[in-house]
């Protein structure tokens, strides 16, 4: 019985689910940098930008959070868990809501974390694929 519960998660690891794994992990890895770039006040950031909810270590925390559950995501889906699926596609819309709130102080990079999030999830959203033999 445990080899055929194994056999059941190698046969949803396909090539998209691999590749949303993939892209949610360059997603995570850049949220993570994003984030400890904000909390330690890298001198990149704007001075006068406006956040819709508080400051920029606010902000910082909160990529920095988002970035570590996708990360966790990545690594599930990598090896076919279920909870990757689900936890990556919360994780992606969690990503793709704050680069929206965020989109006033950094346009492309939250037009860019936004695309990839929808990516993601729409990549997740269909599941696994069924083979037929």
């Amino acid at each position: 019985m445990a080899s055929g519960a194994v056999a059941d998660h190698r046969d949803r690891v396909t090539g998209w689910w691999i590749f949303a794994a993939v892209m949610l992990g360059i997603s995570g890895v850049l949220n993570v940098i994003w984030g400890i770039a904000a909390v330690s006040d890298s001198k990149f950031f704007v001075n006068d930008a406006k956040y819709v909810i508080s400051s920029l270590h606010t902000w910082g925390w909160i990529t920095w959070i988002i970035g570590a559950l996708e990360v966790t995501a990545a690594g599930s889906l990598v090896v076919g868990g279920g909870f990757g699926r689900w936890m990556g596609m919360l994780a992606a819309s969690v990503s793709a809501i704050a680069s929206l709130l965020s989109i006033d102080a950094y346009p492309f990079w939250s037009i860019s974390v936004f695309a990839l999030s929808i990516i993601i999830i729409y990549q997740l959203a269909k599941g696994p694929e069924v083979v037929a033999y």
